[in-house]
């Protein structure tokens, strides 16, 4: 018991006796000072006293798709930081190909009393994706939000990158250098942020006077390898300019433009999406659509905040605008 107590009492930054009086329900403790306290008794591990044991935790689950792609342990990192601001402690969930799925994660989660659950990149955005899980937690009232583009009637509050800014930013930056045969390396055909952008891309293209061919648009997993594949296809049907749905897809162009004995941007021009780390330090810099994560997270993060509260939140999206960073690996279109 001492040990627990010690444990807790420095988890916290709270005496012993505080963390005492807090478990055997003694007046005299704030309740910001009392929440934290039983948040550290389920992060380390300590069952609750008998008569705490009916209280949600306040604990927030986390549910990333992946850590390969920078974007997601930046986007981890500040809805971590908003969550601790607020007195709640996020549970990381990451899927991975073969492992423990989304659904079986959503199960752990329940487990734990988690007072909600921010998704980012999950199947919601995947039309043909099993979504019982999501109808699960509405019948449950356990409150989350979703980060990007979802399928309709899901029932959450969204937060997302506006995707046809980010491709009316990308495409108007390659016609303005002179390319007119401009490719694009998207996400799977049901991804919807990828149906966002491949819409916007054709009104990009149709007012840029330009014919957007079908042969000009790939489908691929979000992976360098993927990007490779997809851009030596295109490639091969003669484009300059390459929009990509994600860094490491452009990151994959990039590289089957140079197995292909081009240079760039003297031959081939390359966007990438979400300006994650490090896309100022390849060879070349990265020219990229940056995402507004910082604001993206803190927003998501609020909107949790104030369902645990018991306030109403709007089902609907609220898109943040994104910024196109400029940098060598986009050129003058060849002549």
């Amino acid at each position: 018991m001492q040990r627990r107590l010690a444990e807790v009492a420095a988890k916290v930054g709270v005496s012993e006796a505080t963390v005492s009086r807090v478990l055997n329900g003694k007046p005299g403790v704030s309740d910001a000072t009392r929440s934290a306290v039983l948040t550290a008794l389920d992060v380390l591990g300590y069952e609750r006293p008998t008569q705490l044991r009916g209280e949600r935790a306040r604990l927030v689950g986390l549910v990333l798709p992946e850590l390969q792609n920078p974007i997601f342990p930046a986007f981890a990192d500040v809805v971590g930081n908003a969550l601790a601001q607020r007195g709640f402690t996020p549970v990381l969930c990451t899927r991975t190909a073969g492992g423990v799925s989304e659904a079986d994660y959503l199960e752990l989660l329940l487990e734990q009393h988690v007072s909600g659950v921010v998704f980012a990149g999950g199947q919601y955005a995947q039309a043909d994706a099993p979504h019982e899980h999501y109808r699960q937690m509405t019948r449950r009232k356990l409150p989350a939000v979703l980060v990007n583009a979802a399928v309709e009637d899901l029932g959450f509050p969204r937060v997302s990158c506006d995707d046809a800014v980010a491709v009316e930013q990308a495409f108007g930056h390659l016609v303005s250098l002179g390319h007119e045969r401009i490719g694009a390396v998207l996400g799977p055909p049901d991804h919807v942020p990828s149906q966002r952008k491949l819409a916007a891309l054709r009104v990009c293209a149709e007012r840029a006077n330009l014919e957007l061919l079908h042969d000009f648009v790939e489908h691929t997993m979000f992976s360098l390898e993927g990007g490779q594949a997809a851009a030596t296809r295109l490639l091969q049907r003669g484009v300059t300019g390459i929009v990509c749905a994600s860094d490491p897809l452009a990151l994959g162009a990039v590289r089957a433009v140079r197995r292909q004995g081009k240079r760039i941007p003297q031959d081939v021009s390359v966007v990438g999406y979400d300006d994650s780390a490090f896309m100022n330090c390849t060879e070349p810099p990265l020219t990229t659509v940056r995402q507004p994560i910082e604001a993206m997270g803190r927003a998501a993060v609020e909107l949790l905040a104030n369902q645990i509260s018991g306030a109403q939140v709007p089902d609907e999206e609220l898109l943040f605008e994104p910024e196109l960073v400029v940098r060598a690996s986009t050129g003058p279109a060849p002549r």
